[in-house]
């Protein structure tokens, strides 16, 4: 039976970052809305409660049933789980007379608390919250106190019961990767046993287990994420897997042909629909964003429901879902943030059940995943992708003619990526996350080309580091590549004059730019 830790989400930015810590110990977990927990699950070693963006004292304040699991299995309170941890059992939480925000060091730990074992004295810790614990419950005990907050962390003295103020599992927090270890690994007896090896091998036996000998359709993308789960699915169900990818003319340069040989190379049946024109006939004269991501949500599955009417014995739709493109579509709070055309709806209209045999992983984690499996290596690095493709890297309108300078300049730009070496050998397309050009299309700059002016398009280069695309640096390119890229799109394409470079980061901003 494989081990696991629940991770009750009470709306917190950084719970899908506690799941990473967990997962970095090679542990499972699961990252469940706070009134889900699994009753009567024998796998579950221990639970996690997230912060929020609530006060416990407001009335749409989410609450849980700590009486489930506080005495049977190991706790740890995180901010807002701290606090709630205080509210309900006894102590006090308060307005904070200013909010508790950034850097701190705990002056005084007991070291001899196991969650604290291994730690250094003044250890940094990252503060983010506006109430705080003016008092403990009866039976617990503080262990640890920075120069603003007493109780920034305490422990139930007979349960094993542990709550913090401040948050473990951010960078800023020096040693929160060791508390976390010290919970999941010391307290609650993590094996330590997941791992990409494990997980193929479990995952495997499930889709076998879950589907049978029923027919599968997958909808690949030429993505890392659906072509991983397009290889565990032929690894589980072989002939019945039956793979459709829709080009729907959005694609990078060439990239339809150089994915289907791809897949080819793969073993995988896979059925090519070039729909291109379809998708540029609805799209015509659409300039808003979650518009144009709605039309080619709809058009796909009309394409894709085409194509799978044809295959009459299917009973299951697979997607290469991933944990990001989740929590990015509808967080706990019910606000979407942006919709994503392969999560949700496509079951119902098509009759079929949804199989996501990769809907727990992060980006990395897929992977690695990708690798136990022996793909390809330039499958397994391609960057991420928008579902609507160059849609969303056109600000405005879509038009053939405009996808084509989109194209031409990403072009030069991703080729001048994996060409360029750096300092320490890696090529800057492998130490970027994700990198793609945008085209500015609304815009008109001016310009000189010989003797003569021109009023044509400017060109946004935008590239990023990160590790699961929650969070994002601007990746800081060379000087000298970013003046070579610049002059190759401006020479070589077409209704190109200017180039800029985006160096925001994730958030405020979004990596891409609609």
């Amino acid at each position: 039976m494989q081990q696991k830790i629940i991770i009750l989400d009470f709306g917190s930015q950084t719970t899908q970052l506690i799941g990473r810590r967990v997962r970095e110990l090679d542990t499972f977990c699961e990252i469940l809305p706070y009134n889900k927990f699994p009753k009567d699950d024998p796998s579950v070693i221990g639970v996690i409660l997230s912060g929020s963006p609530f006060s416990v004292h407001d009335p749409e304040a989410f609450k849980v049933d700590l009486s489930q699991f506080v005495g049977r299995l190991p706790v740890l309170g995180i901010c807002y789980g701290a606090q709630f941890i205080s509210h309900t059992l006894g102590g006090k939480v308060e307005k904070a007379d200013s909010r508790e925000y950034g850097r701190a060091h705990l002056e005084t730990i007991n070291l001899y608390n196991p969650l604290f074992k291994g730690f250094d004295r003044g250890s940094q810790v990252w503060m983010s919250h506006g109430d705080t614990i003016t008092a403990i419950p009866e039976g617990f005990e503080v262990i640890g106190s920075t120069k603003d907050v007493k109780n920034a962390a305490f422990a139930s003295v007979e349960q094993p019961i542990w709550a913090v103020q401040f948050h473990p599992e951010v960078y800023h927090t020096s040693q929160g990767a060791l508390l976390l270890k010290n919970f999941v690994v010391d307290i609650c007896g993590s094996k330590q046993d997941w791992s990409a090896a494990s997980f193929v091998e479990t995952t495997v036996k499930e889709l076998k287990e879950q589907v049978g000998n029923d027919r599968v359709i997958l909808g690949l993308s030429g993505g890392v994420d659906s072509s991983v789960a397009a290889v565990l699915l032929n690894k589980a169900i072989g002939k019945n897997l039956t793979c459709i990818f829709v080009d729907h003319g959005m694609l990078r340069k060439n990239e339809f042909q150089q994915v289907m040989d791809d897949y080819k190379v793969l073993g995988l049946n896979v059925i090519g629909v070039d729909a291109s024109e379809k998708f540029f006939n609805d799209l015509a004269g659409v300039t808003e964003p979650e518009q144009k991501r709605k039309i080619i949500g709809r058009d796909f599955v009309e394409v894709f429901n085409a194509e799978a009417r044809k295959i009459t014995d299917a009973k299951w739709l697979a997607q290469g879902t991933i944990y990001p493109d989740r929590i990015e579509s509808l967080n706990i709070t019910g606000k979407v943030i942006k919709s994503h055309h392969n999560v949700g709806g496509l079951p119902k209209e098509m009759n079929l059940q949804l199989c996501e045999p990769l809907k727990w992983l992060f980006k990395d984690e897929v992977r690695r995943v990708g690798r136990q499996m022996g793909m390809p290596e330039h499958l397994i690095t391609r960057h991420p992708f928008p579902g609507p493709g160059l849609a969303v890297r056109i600000l405005g309108d879509i038009t053939p003619e405009k996808v084509r300078v989109l194209q031409d300049a990403d072009d030069i730009y991703i080729r001048g990526l994996r060409e360029y070496v750096d300092t320490d050998g890696e090529t800057l397309y492998n130490k970027v996350w994700q990198a793609g050009a945008i085209l500015l299309s609304p815009v008109r700059s001016v310009g000189v080309m010989g003797d003569e002016r021109t009023y044509e398009n400017p060109v946004a280069l935008r590239a990023v580091t990160s590790t699961d695309a929650m969070t994002a640096d601007w990746a800081h390119l060379p000087y000298d590549f970013l003046a070579k890229v610049s002059n190759e799109i401006i020479n070589k394409v077409r209704g190109v004059n200017r180039v800029c470079y985006d160096i925001s980061s994730k958030p405020p901003a979004t990596i891409e730019w609609e």
